[in-house]
């Protein structure tokens, strides 16, 4: 049995590809290829222009009403246009934080002047970074412990966070601060809205193996922000922290899914070329990474069409560690059969296969960013599965 979309939603997915024929610039379109290649140009001009253009023709996020860039889209037609982006390879934006976790935060929680500030981050016109991991406090996201203490009508900030995507170039910081000490660390915890002009916020970039710097610590020194920049209620911000990893998480599986079998088709064209594909081993390795790949999007499927039915999508914790870990294992895949140039990452000597060892070493992160691995192992065994936790 082969399955495919309806008539309405192919309609759906040519007026998606004439739009995408008429308006994506070539930088978007070539921009998976050039991504990892160590560029420290956070907020091109290209990148800011393309998203105000999805935003004004209503294809940035097709689920929202026109106001807010998109057309009021069903989940089904939703799942047809990510799917497209995903198989394509282009971006809606660089800057995920913005329009895919900061902005249903501010429309989800938010006051009618903080719901205000969210056409921006969908439009690219502003840039928000997330403040949640520390230190300390990664996975953990609890354990945080950057304070924030009311005084007058402010509140001032101190303490540090790291691994902070876009800090460098963002507008405003979704920050997430200890509130209250004297409650389980799950209730005292508050969001802020930071604007990262704010005099004792300093950010310091750092720099990954890859050579680029999409990273930052982002440190607090008694920095005053305004109460009425409080998200939601006080000490209430966990609630707003499960709510932001869900949208971070509702759509990602089709793009790691989509980039791998990119990469398997990259694969066959090796084998092709080097004669590979006459090995016995090399048609296992294959055949072993094609399976997996297939079964991950039969796999989301299932939990998309449990979602528009109504019920939970427990399919979806799953998909973050499974796509991250195939991904991880189709680069080394690709190293491996890409001989002596595996390890060359100079492109007029190892051609297009030079993206192999930098997306192998960028890969390291994806089983770490949004939760690691074994966090997500942990959690799946106890709230999908309903195991009970271990005792230590």
């Amino acid at each position: 049995m082969r399955l495919a979309w309806g008539q309405e939603q192919e309609a759906f997915r040519e007026d998606l590809i004439a739009f995408l024929d008429e308006h994506a610039p070539s930088e978007a379109l070539a921009w998976e290829s050039a991504s990892g290649t160590g560029s420290d140009d956070l907020r091109p001009a290209w990148a800011q222009a393309w998203q105000a253009t999805l935003f004004d023709y209503g294809w940035m996020v097709p689920s929202y009403p026109p106001d807010l860039g998109g057309r009021n889209a069903t989940p089904v037609q939703t799942l047809v246009y990510l799917e497209e982006m995903a198989r394509r390879g282009i971006p809606r934006s660089l800057h995920f934080t913005s329009y895919g976790i900061a902005a249903p935060s501010l429309l989800e929680f938010g006051n009618d002047h903080q719901k205000a500030l969210a056409p921006a981050a969908i439009r690219g016109d502003a840039v928000w970074c997330i403040g949640m991991s520390e230190p300390n406090a990664g996975s953990d996201l609890a354990s945080l412990r950057t304070r924030a203490e009311l005084d007058g009508e402010d509140f001032v900030v101190n303490g540090q966070k790291v691994w902070t995507s876009y800090a460098m170039v963002s507008d405003w910081c979704m920050c997430f601060v200890r509130t209250n000490v004297d409650v389980p660390k799950h209730r005292g915890i508050s969001a802020l809205l930071v604007d990262m002009r704010t005099p004792g916020i300093e950010v310091k970039p750092l720099r990954q193996i890859t050579g680029s710097s999409e990273f930052a610590e982002v440190f607090f020194t008694d920095a005053r922000v305004p109460a009425i920049n409080l998200l939601g209620d006080l000490d209430d911000g966990w609630r707003i922290t499960a709510g932001s990893l869900a949208h971070e998480r509702a759509g990602i599986w089709i793009e790691g899914v989509a980039r791998a079998e990119r990469a398997l088709d990259q694969l066959v064209s090796i084998a092709q070329a080097t004669g590979a594909s006459s090995d016995p081993a090399f048609r296992r390795n294959l055949a072993e990474v094609a399976e997996r790949t297939s079964s991950l999007r039969t796999l989301g499927y299932k939990g998309c069409a449990g979602y528009s039915a109504g019920s939970g999508a427990p399919e979806h914790s799953y998909m973050k560690m499974a796509t991250s870990e195939l991904w991880q294992d189709l680069m080394e895949l690709g190293m491996k059969f890409q001989g002596p140039y595996g390890a060359v990452v100079d492109p007029e000597r190892a051609g297009t296969g030079h993206q192999w060892p930098l997306q192998y070493l960028a890969g390291f992160a994806a089983t770490l960013a949004g939760g690691t691995s074994e966090i997500q192992r942990d959690v799946i065994a106890r709230r999908v599965l309903g195991l009970p936790r271990a005792n230590r």
